[in-house]
């Protein structure tokens, strides 16, 4: 009795949810799913770290909870959306601050940056990594929502005031400067930035923040010509490189070799080279990844090898990161394979839902589309990654792959969602109210008596005829 009460009280509770249950669901299964890969995934690393898996998978667990709190808190407390907006038009500036701090490498005690890989892209808050881009991904995203919501209303207070105040600046009031000045100045300084770090990171961030600007109602020329700005910024850099005016160091050379990566070239100067030597182990290194990774995927079939039997996870150093969905593959095979796409692909169709429901909220509607092709967006380049249909990005599997930055970073996104899917879903169920208690629906027996008349009467002339 007390078992079938509990699990009466656990479905009224699910049906008083008021969120998008679908986006609630694919959540959870996501965060159960990063439990049990990386529990599974992380021999290697629990070897750099002098630990045990069971001690990560309990960080781990930790995390999760910790994402949980971060959902609820966006779910429960903060439920109304202008206190999103309001926050969101200091993401440029928060965004701006952590990405000077990491490209400057400086130590300012409490914060400092740090270096991983040979690039700068790590922060180091009270001891806890931050990864940097992935906070970046979703400030930006938000920031996008408010300033094109803002422009759309003319509410950049700033430029109105300070335009209206100074003649020689009146030029600020002109629509065309304050889009540049808002949208188009932080998507390109931000690209800029994050570009000195991770040239792949730039061009995925670029994309997305270009797509959220054209979803947000930007016109397609306008955005076709900050994306022709981009290309024209980034064949200049290229250039520079061919004409040796950008040295080999840094993470240029990292772009230009993922870029021209030939895997069966690799692998013929390897073979051909003395077994262990400095070019064999070059070779081998570019190749470990890349080969390990399909090998997982051909190894674990249609039905997978089974949780914890992974074999290429002793030789991947970075499988529960980076190569999770090939990881993910071999011990599940090919149907677990589609069943982690199927919840990403049913993130975005009911992400559109939602924000086609947000109605003429431009802000809710922007930030619900951004974020959903934000998540999905990585989780499609991660999955062609692995799958060997891209270069190398180093793009992680939202909410799925290891890091505790970016999974609560994705949480917050996740949050973000089912409490705008609430608000939308309240203010429906209010529409539907007003509208029931409204003197054109008071009468609708009579409208249904007068309709069932008219068709009596269509059907005695069609038999007369």
């Amino acid at each position: 009795m007390d078992a079938m009460e509990e699990k009466r009280s656990a479905w009224q509770l699910m049906e008083r949810f008021q969120g998008d249950k679908v986006i609630l669901m694919i959540t959870v299964l996501l965060m159960l799913t990063s439990v049990v890969s990386i529990f599974s995934s992380s021999s290697l690393l629990a070897v750099q770290q002098n630990t045990d898996r069971f001690s990560i998978v309990k960080d781990q667990l930790i995390v999760m909870a910790l994402g949980l709190a971060v959902v609820a808190l966006c779910y429960f407390v903060i439920r109304n959306v202008k206190v999103y907006k309001f926050f969101s038009q200091f993401g440029f500036a928060f965004s701006l601050i952590l990405l000077l701090i990491l490209v400057s490498g400086a130590n300012l005690g409490f914060i400092s940056a740090r270096t991983v890989n040979g690039a700068q892209r790590v922060l180091l808050v009270a001891g806890k990594q931050i990864h940097v881009y992935e906070v970046v991904k979703v400030c930006m995203v938000m920031y996008l929502a408010w300033a094109i919501t803002a422009y759309k209303d003319d509410e950049f207070w700033f430029a109105n005031w300070f335009g209206g105040k100074n003649e020689s600046f009146s030029w600020l009031l002109k629509p065309f400067w304050k889009k540049f000045l808002y949208i188009y100045v932080p998507v390109l300084s931000v690209m800029g930035l994050v570009f000195l770090g991770s040239f792949s990171s730039a061009m995925f961030i670029g994309l997305i923040l270009i797509v959220t600007i054209l979803v947000g109602g930007v016109g397609l020329k306008e955005v076709g010509l900050l994306a022709v700005v981009m290309g024209l910024l980034l064949g200049g850099i290229f250039f520079a490189y061919g004409k040796g005016w950008i040295g080999e160091t840094g993470r240029m050379a990292t772009a230009i070799s993922r870029l021209t990566n030939n895997d069966e070239k690799t692998m013929e100067q390897m073979l051909a080279a003395k077994p262990y030597s400095a070019e064999f182990n070059s070779a081998r290194d570019k190749l470990k990844q890349p080969v390990s990774a399909q090998l997982a995927i051909k190894e674990g079939g249609f039905f997978g090898k089974g949780i914890g039997n992974s074999t290429q996870k002793y030789v991947v150093p970075v499988f529960y990161g980076d190569y999770i969905y090939s990881f993910l593959i071999e011990e599940t095979g090919f149907l677990g394979g589609v069943l982690i796409l199927l919840l990403y692909l049913s993130l975005f169709a009911r992400g559109a839902i939602i924000a086609k429901d947000c109605g003429d909220n431009y802000f809710a509607k922007t930030a619900v589309a951004g974020l959903i092709i934000l998540i999905s967006g990585q989780a499609f380049m991660h999955m062609a990654v692995n799958v060997h249909l891209a270069p190398q990005t180093g793009q992680t599997l939202p909410l799925i792959s290891h890091g505790d930055s970016s999974f609560l970073v994705f949480s917050l996104a996740f949050g973000i969602l089912l409490s705008f899917s609430r608000s939308v879903r309240v203010k429906m169920l209010r529409r539907e109210a007003e509208a029931d208690a409204s003197p054109l629906i008071e009468h609708h027996d009579e409208v249904r008596s007068a309709l069932e008349d008219l068709d009596q009467l269509d059907n005695l002339e069609s038999e007369e005829l």
